[in-house]
């Protein structure tokens, strides 16, 4: 369709990662970002959670290319798993690029188009043109994308705040927003995670005054962990680790590479000999040792993880330590961050987390700047992006409270089209296939709903195995039934209910296993003759597998 242009949320609504959005005109469709999301809980085995693109995959040919915000991994990290798919030109700004292209190395993917743009540049693709715009976020080098269409102009804000003093010195570009809310905004496609928040979010620069309070209290070695791709907050650490006399030493592989990336391109600068090894580092007296790791969500092969448990190789908790957790929780992660915390209480350690000090603040915009982007920048729309669905609810009334008409508030749902014709008229028009794509071991979506939870159900209520052997003539049992059980019940505690087990599974095969062809339907039989009889003597519903042999 020629005049309308289609926006469709493919990840990122609805839950906080994975984020991917649609911009489609006639037949060329260009996507911005790509990124993943750790599993949930109940996600048993599964190691990452992808954007399902089955949509591009039907229209291949359209997808004109890939515009990336910033580095964050729920912006950037399913590139290695989704762009062989796809295998379209990839677009962002120096630091972006730098660590895309240690990522696709990585997982040896090396001939692809990478584009590096700054703000300022504009990126032509068929009928869009893409001007990148600066915004301040937790990493160097974010943007907001002007998207100009044949029917108007789209923003998307990326993740940002209006931070006047960041560390890198370069603020969100305020006249340049300005800019296009004068020239006409259609649609304001806006990051609303932090609409919880009241005021404004504070500035980085605040954490440096709160690693300076700590630092100077601290007897022993510090250690902070923070988000690996968090170059400005490890940068922070050591700069006022190193005015308190402390040398650090980063320690984890993705944050080794992101600041090893960072430092290649000039976003990462560290006083001289601020920075070693942790060898040397574990040489120094303690109150001069800093290790800035990763960890700070609490993932079980982490570095912290490792040290609260006490199994890293190099380093070992000691009294009079001090960590810092200068990250808050992922939602989904605060039970593993939990447990961590009191591991290093356990073992010690004087731990600083949550709103003891201000050692971490966020970089998503809180009420009142998401209130001044609409004030600058007078969109006829918005659509929250980047949120769970309460996020998304709280933005549409902070929008009204900024003057938007509750009609012209769009809240999609994954795979929801949401269409402007050439009137300025926009409107939720459809549906396209959406959803979540489980990465478990080497292998990308072939883990799926049921396998989830047929998990589950194994890890709440174990495995039942019966196994028994048949004379396929008449169906009489002549060996077994033998039961194995896991996670279910102690064998040595239930002889009585395992031998009423036996009695059902030798009436059931007696009864219908004669010249039977279709062992299905005998296993489904033992199935419902075990199920009933198992919840009414345990109160549990464990998988039954029958494994029936012929003789």
């Amino acid at each position: 369709m020629t005049d309308t242009v289609r926006i469709i949320p493919l990840g990122g609504v609805g839950s906080v990662g994975k984020n991917m959005t649609a911009i489609e005109y006639a037949a060329t469709i260009v996507v911005i970002d790509c990124g993943l999301m750790f599993p949930e809980d109940e996600m048993v085995g599964v190691d990452l959670v992808l954007p399902d693109i089955r949509y591009l995959l039907d229209r291949k040919d359209q997808v004109a290319a890939i515009i990336l915000t910033h580095g964050h991994e729920d912006h950037i990290g399913a590139l290695p798993y989704l762009w062989p798919m796809l295998q379209v030109p990839l677009y962002g700004t120096p630091l972006t690029m730098g660590l895309v292209r240690a990522k696709l190395r990585e997982h040896r993917l090396h001939k692809v188009p990478l584009h590096t743009v700054t703000p300022g540049d504009v990126t032509r693709l068929g009928p869009f043109s893409f001007e990148y715009i600066r915004v301040t976020h937790s990493i160097p080098d974010s943007v907001a994308l002007a998207i100009h269409t044949p029917l108007g102009t789209i923003l998307h804000s990326g993740d940002y705040k209006f931070d006047p003093t960041p560390v890198d010195g370069r603020p969100t570009d305020e006249a340049k927003l300005a800019e296009l809310g004068r020239d006409g905004v259609l649609a304001l496609l806006s990051d609303c995670v932090r609409v919880e928040s009241p005021g404004w979010t504070p500035s980085e620069r605040a954490v440096g005054e709160a690693f300076d309070r700590v630092f100077a209290q601290a007897p022993g070695r510090v250690i902070v962990t923070t988000f690996a791709s968090n170059i400005s907050r490890v940068q922070q650490a050591i700069t006022v680790g190193h005015r308190h006399g402390r040398v650090a030493a980063v320690v984890g592989r993705s944050m080794e590479n992101n600041t090893a990336v960072a430092g290649e391109l000039g976003y990462f600068t560290v006083p001289d000999g601020a920075l070693r090894s942790v060898e040397e580092v574990n040489n120094l007296p303690f109150h001069r040792a800093l290790f800035v790791t990763t960890g700070s969500q609490g993932e079980p092969n982490s570095v912290l993880s490792r040290i609260a448990s006490g199994d890293h190789r190099q380093l070992q908790l000691e009294p009079g330590d001090t960590v810092i957790f200068s990250a808050s929780p992922v939602p989904g992660n605060e039970e593993a961050v939990s447990r961590t915390i009191n591991r290093l209480f356990k073992q010690g350690a004087t731990v600083i987390y949550g709103r003891q000090e201000l050692v971490h603040v966020s970089g998503h915009a809180s009420v009142d700047e998401l209130k001044r982007m609409i004030a600058l920048t007078r969109p006829r729309y918005v659509v929250p992006l980047h949120g769970d669905y309460r996020h998304m609810a709280l933005y549409a009334r902070v929008a009204q409270e900024a003057g938007i008409p509750r009609e012209r508030i769009l809240v999609p749902d994954l795979g929801t089209v949401i269409e402007f014709d050439d009137r300025g008229h926009g409107a939720v028009v459809g549906q396209v296939p959406a959803g979540s794509l489980f990465v478990d071991g080497i292998s990308v979506g072939e883990v799926d709903h049921v396998i989830l939870r047929d998990r589950r159900m194994l890890s709440r209520d174990g495995i039942f195995v019966v196994v028994a052997a048949l004379e396929l003539e008449t169906g009489r049992v002549v060996a077994g039934p033998d039961i194995l059980t896991r996670g279910f019940i102690d064998p040595r505690d239930a002889r009585e209910l395992l031998d009423g087990a036996r009695e059902r599974v030798r009436a059931v095969c007696e009864a219908h296993a004669h010249g039977l062809s279709d062992w299905s339907f005998l296993h489904q039989k033992i199935r419902d003759a075990l199920g009933p009889y198992l919840y009414e003597m345990t109160g549990r519903r464990p998988m039954i597998m029958p494994l029936i042999l012929e003789v």
